[in-house]
């Protein structure tokens, strides 16, 4: 898929001026040394490798982190972090969506099709995005009263 398929019905001067501003960017990013670029980010992950060990040591609570764990021992537990995982994804995937469908709207230069689709894909991604944080909530609940009630009966 072409960058001018996404950018519909721009006028020639436009689509003349944004093709300028593409080759501008494609000469400056190959006149960038990418090598060098890698010895910087290098060197400052390197430098950066004693804080991050100190900053974990000083964690007083460093087993209740969200995550996955290898001491997880309970299957609604592990279970709980599983699925957490994926609505957090999807979360991802719905914002990713939301802007796409804000992007379509923006650029759709007047064409009233191409704006349509804009705002369903912004409407369906924000409804996706209440769903996915409602679910977030259901499950949390549901794990939590699984989880006491599986403790309390002693």
């Amino acid at each position: 898929m072409s960058f001018w398929t996404l950018v519909p019905n721009l006028g020639a001067r436009a689509q003349d001026d944004m093709r300028e501003g593409v080759n501008i960017l494609k000469q400056t990013l190959k006149k960038i040394n990418w090598l060098k670029v890698a010895q910087v980010v290098a060197v400052f992950a390197l430098m950066l490798m004693p804080v991050v060990q100190v900053y974990a040591q000083l964690q007083p609570n460093i087993g209740n982190t969200p995550g996955l764990r290898r001491d997880e021992t309970s299957v609604n537990g592990l279970i709980t972090t599983v699925i957490n995982w994926m609505l957090a994804i999807a979360f991802g995937i719905a914002v990713l969506f939301l802007i796409i469908g804000g992007f379509w709207y923006i650029t759709s230069a007047g064409n009233e099709e191409t704006a349509e689709k804009g705002k369903n894909t912004a409407i369906n991604a924000i409804i996706g995005i209440v769903i996915i944080i409602l679910s977030y909530v259901i499950v949390n609940v549901v794990s939590n009263f699984v989880g006491r009630s599986g403790t309390s009966g002693a």
